[in-house]
């Protein structure tokens, strides 16, 4: 169950975290780590992403600045990151690829 934190945002639940792993399963070398509620994601180490309040963000890089995705805040001071909403295992390896060249 996702419990709101006192600053009003609610933490990521598991179920979700799932979800997002079976979204990036044709993508190779994809870990995370838990931190304060929510995941960091990482491709072979590297940080490109995470889910923050139940959202898939995916970092915001030069070569993602015309790939039409929304900016949101992943949490209050931080910066703004890129909503992920395909569903589609392709399109999102494609995204982290291109997250992923900077």
């Amino acid at each position: 169950m996702t419990k709101y934190k006192d600053n009003g945002f609610m933490a990521s639940d598991k179920e979700y975290l799932t979800f997002v792993l079976e979204l990036l399963r044709e993508v190779r070398g994809i870990s995370y780590k838990k931190m304060m509620g929510e995941y960091i994601l990482y491709k072979d180490g590297i940080i490109f992403g995470g889910i923050y309040d139940n959202r898939f963000l995916i970092k915001k890089t030069d070569s993602l600045k015309d790939s039409g995705l929304k900016e949101q805040i992943p949490y209050p001071s931080a910066k703004p990151m890129l909503l992920v909403d395909s569903e589609d295992p392709d399109d999102i390896k494609e995204l982290v690829n291109k997250a992923m060249k900077k």
